[in-house]
């Protein structure tokens, strides 16, 4: 049958919880906690949790910084993700010349997840929006247009797309039970609309490096994720990621067949630039898109959010097409030896390279080279990574209240811990680096070894065939710890990959087509109690 995973949810959410966790919530090694202490109390173990639930709670060191002697060095790294870059002040400098954002917290309100949004400006505080713009006929993304789309520029650069075009709208979505509960109980469902005219493109619309036309064009929000937590995700063996993939393979959940089929790998995140091409299961991005943390979604984004070079990426964050248009802009030609002035007073090395007389070839060289001056240097780079590494894992909470128990009961009765899986046991964290900066094992990164965590996801993806879905469907299970502090932390309780769900219960409704992998949840999630429905909620915000 179509569905006939459907049937198995509820007895795999058993499964599944049974081989991580005691049925009275004590896992056998305790993390070496008080045995009176319920484990997941410690969301990130011994070595990845921090007691604060204050405003500040996504933002806080784990104790195996501290136990490294790197506190100095994770405050430093903070410094690189909290402050705005610019052309000019070191050692902020760097910024451009395309830029998506000039600071990291820019897309990570209070180190967050980025709220709902109604219009798309890059300054706007809290926007942990990215534009996905790809080719309708196979889900490419424009080969004109970074993978991150820009919108921002150094002068006289102008951006790719003119995000003053770009228009918000949300609609409201009725599902086929009217969002309406058994019980009368109503609840909504907005989602995005997001349109970029063919004015807005500086750049050729382009796919495969060949035209197409802009009806071919379809545009996707995806907001930034919490990046709390993010080191001891990675600190998961990449053996227990296959076993996951494989049980879940043999219970008849639907996996995605370009990572994974018939209990083998299909393909594996590696790095053939900067690296040896070693090979580790995709694990982070809701697309999936990297496989290590040193590697990962903060590596590359201090790269290419900002544009800023450093020693291994010596290079803008660019396409060919860009280059080429800039470089017969008569106002980017007007501006450009301008431009260099400051540039080579900042990097002297740099002096003359690009000031042959031809202008054209100057602009494009310079947006081209694979050589440029480093901007952010290693010791930079490597604080930036002890901080982000080394952020912790707020504990959960009140998880002694009669009815946040209640609705974890709830939670796997109704088969919400199969996708959602409770928790997992980091190795001994000896971490891989496909980029070949950190040395396997190196000493100056935090490490969270033999730790039982409770991240609430199994980083694998699943569809919810949701209306304007995100692009290719397969979305990765988003770890639900700390969510529940989002709105004293980051201002909002928005969730899902664009942020369309402004509430847990939205959240879960959007679960509910027929389609789903988590449709039979949502069934059972619908015939509960108000009371019941209630009690999953305060669980979900608990932990």
């Amino acid at each position: 049958m179509k569905f006939r995973y459907l049937s198995l949810l509820a007895a795999a959410a058993i499964a599944l919880t049974a081989c991580h966790e005691d049925p009275n919530g004590k896992d056998p090694d305790n993390n070496g906690t008080d045995p009176d202490v319920n484990p997941e109390i410690y969301a990130g173990g011994l070595l990845g949790t921090t007691f604060n639930s204050s405003a500040s709670a996504f933002e806080d060191p784990a104790p195996a910084v501290e136990k490294a002697g790197l506190t100095d060095r994770f405050k430093y790294g903070e410094y690189f993700f909290e402050r705005s870059y610019t052309q000019t002040a070191e050692p902020f400098d760097g910024l451009g010349p395309l830029y998506i954002r000039n600071s990291c917290q820019a897309c990570h309100p209070g180190y967050g997840h980025g709220k709902r949004m109604e219009r798309y400006r890059w300054d706007d505080w809290g926007n942990g929006y990215l534009l996905v713009v790809y080719d309708k006929s196979n889900d490419a993304y424009l080969s004109s247009l970074t993978g991150m789309p820009q919108t921002a520029a150094v002068e006289p650069f102008k951006a790719p797309l003119d995000e003053d075009q770009i228009t918000i709208q949300w609609l409201t979505y009725v599902d086929e039970w009217g969002n309406k509960f058994p019980d009368g109980e109503t609840y909504e469902l907005i989602y995005p609309e997001v349109t970029i005219p063919e004015s807005a493109f500086y750049v050729p619309i382009q796919s495969g490096g060949k035209d197409i036309p802009h009806s071919q064009v379809g545009v996707r929000l995806e907001t930034t994720i919490g990046i709390y937590g993010t080191g001891l995700l990675d600190a998961i063996p990449d053996d227990s990621l296959k076993a996951q993939y494989a049980k879940e393979e043999a219970m008849g959940i639907p996996i995605n067949p370009a990572f994974f089929s018939g209990g083998e790998w299909v393909k594996q995140y590696s790095n053939t630039l900067q690296g040896d091409g070693e090979q580790h299961p995709f694990r982070f991005t809701y697309a999936l898109s990297r496989g290590a943390l040193q590697d990962g979604p903060g590596a590359n984004a201090i790269w290419n959010i900002t544009n800023v070079t450093r020693s291994d990426r010596r290079y803008h964050y660019m396409t060919a097409a860009y280059a080429t248009t800039a470089s017969q802009d008569p106002d980017v030609q007007n501006g450009f030896y301008a431009f260099l002035d400051n540039f080579e007073a900042k990097y002297p090395e740099a002096k003359d390279r690009w000031r042959t007389g031809n202008v054209e070839a100057d602009i494009y060289n310079f947006l081209m080279a694979q050589d440029l001056p480093v901007e952010m240097s290693d010791e930079e780079y490597t604080d930036l990574m002890i901080w982000h590494r080394g952020l912790a894992v707020p504990a959960a909470r009140n998880l002694d209240d009669e009815d946040v128990q209640r609705g974890r009961q709830l939670f796997r009765e109704i088969g919400c811990a199969t996708c959602h899986r409770p928790s997992w046991t980091t190795g001994p964290d000896e971490f891989n680096d496909p980029n070949n900066f950190f040395a396997r094992g190196d000493t100056e990164l935090p490490k969270y070894p033999n730790q039982t965590i409770w991240p609430y996801s199994d980083l694998i993806q699943h569809q919810l065939f949701m209306q304007n879905d995100i692009r290719g469907g397969w979305c990765r299970t988003t770890p639900l710890w700390g969510r529940g502090l989002s709105l004293i932390c980051s201002g909002h309780s928005d969730r899902l990959h664009d942020a369309r769900a402004r509430n847990v219960v939205e959240a879960i409704m959007w679960h509910g087509n027929a389609q789903s992998h988590a449709r039979q949840s949502v069934e059972k999630f619908r015939e509960l109690s108000k009371e019941d429905r209630d009690a999953v909620v305060k669980f979900i915000e608990a932990i």
